[in-house]
């Protein structure tokens, strides 16, 4: 055997350790993935709902203008996406917001 063979022969247990950790890595994602959150229903086609932490209305979009507009349309169209999100401007510490979805209820997203 050459000089090849014999480093690929110390390395032989390498390709069935790394496949094993593969295959736990993605059974241990697919049980992560199939657990509900407490307080989630099931909605329309399956998909797990979680409680919204905001439960205020969003503004009407018809009050802005602008890019203003649209966001607030979308915060009315996909609340429950925004609900989920955290807000980087720390709204939470000073204002008291639960989430992004937050920001679109009192005018705070325009500014």
């Amino acid at each position: 055997m050459g000089a090849r063979g014999r480093r690929l022969g110390r390395w032989w247990w390498l390709g069935p350790l790394l496949g094993v950790a593969a295959l736990g890595a993605v059974l241990a994602w697919r049980g992560a993935s199939s657990t509900e959150e407490p307080g989630a229903r099931r909605g329309e086609a399956g998909v797990a709902r979680v409680a919204r932490r905001e439960t205020r209305p969003t503004l009407d979009p018809a009050r802005f203008v602008g890019k203003a507009r649209t966001t607030h349309q979308i915060a009315r169209d996909i609340p429950d996406v925004l609900d989920r999100l955290y807000c980087y401007c720390e709204c939470d510490k000073t204002i008291g917001h639960k989430s992004l979805l937050s920001c679109y209820t009192d005018g705070h997203a325009a500014t």
